[in-house]
Protein backbone atom coordinates (compact mmCIF):
# COMPACT_ATOMS: atom_id res chain seq x y z
CA UNK A 1 0.00 0.00 0.00
CA UNK A 2 1.33 3.22 -0.72
CA UNK A 3 0.15 6.66 1.45
CA UNK A 4 -1.66 9.17 0.42
CA UNK A 5 -2.81 12.62 1.98
CA UNK A 6 -6.33 13.47 1.78
CA UNK A 7 -6.94 17.09 1.56
CA UNK A 8 -9.91 19.67 2.14
CA UNK A 9 -13.01 18.83 -0.48
CA UNK A 10 -10.91 17.12 -2.22
CA UNK A 11 -13.05 14.78 -4.62
CA UNK A 12 -11.59 11.17 -4.15
CA UNK A 13 -14.16 9.34 -6.80
CA UNK A 14 -16.74 11.37 -8.32
CA UNK A 15 -20.46 9.98 -8.58
CA UNK A 16 -20.68 7.42 -11.27
CA UNK A 17 -16.79 7.75 -11.91
CA UNK A 18 -14.73 4.01 -11.80
CA UNK A 19 -13.22 3.24 -9.00
CA UNK A 20 -9.46 1.58 -9.58
CA UNK A 21 -8.60 1.05 -5.73
CA UNK A 22 -9.60 1.70 -1.81
CA UNK A 23 -8.66 3.81 0.01
CA UNK A 24 -7.89 3.45 4.11
CA UNK A 25 -8.11 6.61 6.04
CA UNK A 26 -5.67 6.69 8.95
CA UNK A 27 -7.11 10.21 9.81
CA UNK A 28 -9.62 12.56 8.19
CA UNK A 29 -12.97 12.21 7.56
CA UNK A 30 -15.04 11.58 3.95
CA UNK A 31 -18.49 12.14 3.03
CA UNK A 32 -20.17 9.73 1.01
CA UNK A 33 -23.26 11.86 -1.29
CA UNK A 34 -25.73 11.60 -3.58
CA UNK A 35 -26.04 13.98 -6.32
CA UNK A 36 -29.70 14.49 -7.75
CA UNK A 37 -30.18 15.96 -11.34
CA UNK A 38 -30.60 19.52 -9.93
CA UNK A 39 -26.99 19.19 -8.48
CA UNK A 40 -28.26 19.19 -5.20
CA UNK A 41 -26.14 17.17 -2.36
CA UNK A 42 -26.96 15.01 0.56
CA UNK A 43 -24.42 12.83 2.55
CA UNK A 44 -25.27 9.85 2.62
CA UNK A 45 -22.69 8.27 4.36
CA UNK A 46 -19.53 8.84 6.37
CA UNK A 47 -15.59 6.96 6.82
CA UNK A 48 -13.33 7.52 8.88
CA UNK A 49 -10.57 5.31 9.93
CA UNK A 50 -12.75 2.61 10.49
CA UNK A 51 -13.58 1.89 7.26
CA UNK A 52 -12.49 2.20 3.55
CA UNK A 53 -13.53 3.96 0.44
CA UNK A 54 -13.76 2.43 -2.77
CA UNK A 55 -16.32 0.19 -1.37
CA UNK A 56 -17.76 -1.18 -4.67
CA UNK A 57 -14.36 -3.30 -5.12
CA UNK A 58 -14.90 -5.47 -1.99
CA UNK A 59 -18.48 -6.14 -3.91
CA UNK A 60 -17.22 -6.67 -7.53
CA UNK A 61 -18.52 -3.69 -9.17
CA UNK A 62 -15.79 -0.89 -10.43
CA UNK A 63 -18.60 2.24 -10.28
CA UNK A 64 -19.21 4.46 -7.78
CA UNK A 65 -23.25 5.74 -7.31
CA UNK A 66 -22.01 8.77 -5.34
CA UNK A 67 -19.08 11.16 -4.81
CA UNK A 68 -16.92 10.75 -2.21
CA UNK A 69 -15.50 13.67 -0.86
CA UNK A 70 -13.11 14.79 2.04
CA UNK A 71 -14.59 16.76 4.89
CA UNK A 72 -11.94 16.66 7.25
CA UNK A 73 -8.24 16.37 5.92
CA UNK A 74 -6.19 13.43 7.13
CA UNK A 75 -4.03 10.54 5.58
CA UNK A 76 -4.63 7.10 3.92
CA UNK A 77 -3.26 3.74 2.75
CA UNK A 78 -3.94 3.21 -0.90
CA UNK A 79 -4.35 0.14 -2.68
CA UNK A 80 -4.74 -0.18 -6.19
CA UNK A 81 -8.37 -2.98 -7.24
CA UNK A 82 -5.99 -5.54 -8.44
CA UNK A 83 -4.20 -5.54 -5.43
CA UNK A 84 -7.31 -5.98 -3.27
CA UNK A 85 -8.75 -8.93 -5.62
CA UNK A 86 -5.76 -11.03 -5.08
CA UNK A 87 -5.69 -9.98 -1.29
CA UNK A 88 -9.90 -10.93 -1.07
CA UNK A 89 -8.81 -14.28 -3.35
CA UNK A 90 -5.92 -15.17 -1.22
CA UNK A 91 -7.37 -14.38 2.60
CA UNK A 92 -10.56 -15.80 3.58
CA UNK A 93 -10.07 -13.70 6.71
CA UNK A 94 -9.72 -10.22 4.75
CA UNK A 95 -12.13 -11.08 2.93
CA UNK A 96 -14.94 -11.56 5.70
CA UNK A 97 -13.45 -8.96 7.69
CA UNK A 98 -14.21 -6.21 4.20
CA UNK A 99 -17.72 -7.83 3.86
CA UNK A 100 -18.20 -7.21 7.61
CA UNK A 101 -17.60 -3.69 7.18
CA UNK A 102 -19.75 -3.38 4.06
CA UNK A 103 -22.83 -4.64 6.05
CA UNK A 104 -21.89 -2.38 9.06
CA UNK A 105 -21.71 0.30 6.58
CA UNK A 106 -24.83 -0.51 4.85
CA UNK A 107 -26.54 -0.06 8.49
CA UNK A 108 -25.41 3.05 8.57
CA UNK A 109 -26.66 4.42 4.95
CA UNK A 110 -30.18 2.63 6.34
CA UNK A 111 -30.55 4.10 9.07
CA UNK A 112 -29.16 7.66 7.62
CA UNK A 113 -32.15 7.49 5.19
CA UNK A 114 -34.68 6.48 7.77
CA UNK A 115 -33.23 9.23 9.91
CA UNK A 116 -33.69 11.92 7.42
CA UNK A 117 -37.26 11.25 6.95
CA UNK A 118 -38.59 10.95 10.76
CA UNK A 119 -36.86 12.25 13.13
CA UNK A 120 -36.48 16.36 13.74
CA UNK A 121 -33.55 18.46 13.08
CA UNK A 122 -32.45 18.28 16.44
CA UNK A 123 -32.01 14.84 16.78
CA UNK A 124 -30.28 14.60 12.99
CA UNK A 125 -28.09 17.40 13.84
CA UNK A 126 -27.07 15.20 16.87
CA UNK A 127 -26.31 12.37 15.52
CA UNK A 128 -24.34 13.44 12.85
CA UNK A 129 -22.14 15.10 14.96
CA UNK A 130 -21.52 12.08 17.32
CA UNK A 131 -20.77 10.53 13.74
CA UNK A 132 -18.01 13.18 13.14
CA UNK A 133 -16.83 13.11 16.71
CA UNK A 134 -16.39 9.25 16.75
CA UNK A 135 -13.53 9.91 13.92
CA UNK A 136 -12.19 13.66 14.37
CA UNK A 137 -8.32 13.46 16.73
CA UNK A 138 -10.63 15.63 19.14
CA UNK A 139 -13.12 17.52 20.45
CA UNK A 140 -12.76 20.37 17.88
CA UNK A 141 -13.17 20.39 14.49
CA UNK A 142 -14.05 22.83 11.19
CA UNK A 143 -17.85 22.93 10.59
CA UNK A 144 -19.98 25.15 9.02
CA UNK A 145 -24.03 26.00 9.19
CA UNK A 146 -23.94 25.90 5.19
CA UNK A 147 -21.44 22.42 5.28
CA UNK A 148 -23.94 20.76 7.90
CA UNK A 149 -27.29 22.40 6.22
CA UNK A 150 -26.19 20.56 2.83
CA UNK A 151 -24.95 17.44 4.69
CA UNK A 152 -28.15 16.94 6.64
CA UNK A 153 -30.69 18.02 3.54
CA UNK A 154 -32.24 20.92 5.48
CA UNK A 155 -32.48 24.59 4.65
CA UNK A 156 -29.87 26.89 6.21
CA UNK A 157 -32.32 28.80 8.60
CA UNK A 158 -33.70 25.18 10.62
CA UNK A 159 -30.19 24.38 10.60
CA UNK A 160 -29.17 27.41 12.70
CA UNK A 161 -31.67 26.47 15.12
CA UNK A 162 -31.10 23.40 15.74
CA UNK A 163 -27.38 23.93 16.81
CA UNK A 164 -28.63 26.75 19.10
CA UNK A 165 -30.82 24.76 21.24
CA UNK A 166 -27.71 22.39 21.44
CA UNK A 167 -25.37 25.33 21.61
CA UNK A 168 -28.01 26.24 24.52
CA UNK A 169 -27.70 23.04 26.73
CA UNK A 170 -24.58 22.96 26.81
CA UNK A 171 -23.76 20.11 24.43
CA UNK A 172 -21.93 22.03 21.50
CA UNK A 173 -19.93 25.30 21.09
CA UNK A 174 -19.81 26.78 17.44
CA UNK A 175 -17.58 29.96 16.64
CA UNK A 176 -16.02 31.10 13.66
CA UNK A 177 -16.31 27.74 11.40
CA UNK A 178 -15.41 25.66 14.36
CA UNK A 179 -17.62 23.05 16.04
CA UNK A 180 -16.76 21.75 19.73
CA UNK A 181 -18.44 18.80 21.53
CA UNK A 182 -18.61 19.97 25.33
CA UNK A 183 -20.78 17.44 26.44
CA UNK A 184 -20.49 14.19 24.74
CA UNK A 185 -22.99 12.04 27.32
CA UNK A 186 -25.34 14.83 26.69
CA UNK A 187 -25.26 15.25 23.02
CA UNK A 188 -25.89 10.86 22.97
CA UNK A 189 -29.10 11.41 24.57
CA UNK A 190 -30.16 14.38 22.64
CA UNK A 191 -29.61 12.14 19.61
CA UNK A 192 -32.18 9.48 17.87
CA UNK A 193 -32.31 5.70 18.47
CA UNK A 194 -30.51 5.99 14.95
CA UNK A 195 -26.85 6.79 16.08
CA UNK A 196 -26.78 3.87 18.73
CA UNK A 197 -27.96 1.31 16.65
CA UNK A 198 -25.17 2.34 13.89
CA UNK A 199 -22.87 2.15 16.36
CA UNK A 200 -23.92 -1.05 18.21
CA UNK A 201 -23.93 -2.57 14.62
CA UNK A 202 -20.22 -1.53 14.08
CA UNK A 203 -19.03 -3.23 17.44
CA UNK A 204 -20.84 -6.42 16.70
CA UNK A 205 -19.79 -6.78 12.85
CA UNK A 206 -16.33 -5.24 13.35
CA UNK A 207 -15.38 -5.82 17.29
CA UNK A 208 -13.86 -3.49 19.58
CA UNK A 209 -12.63 -1.88 16.15
CA UNK A 210 -16.44 -0.97 15.88
CA UNK A 211 -16.47 1.26 18.74
CA UNK A 212 -14.15 4.42 16.56
CA UNK A 213 -13.77 7.44 18.90
CA UNK A 214 -10.41 6.56 20.66
CA UNK A 215 -10.20 7.86 24.33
Amino acid sequence: MSAVELRFEETLTPAGGEVDAVLFPESGMVSLLATLEDDGQVEVGIVGREGLIGLPLVLDDDRSLVEAKVQQEGTALRLDAAALRDGMGESAALRALLLRYAMAFNTQVSLTAACNTFHIVEQRLARWLLTAHDRADGDEFPMTHDFLSAMLGVRRPALSVAAGVLQKAGLIRYARGQMEITDRPGLEAASCECYHVARREFARLLGTGGAVRRG
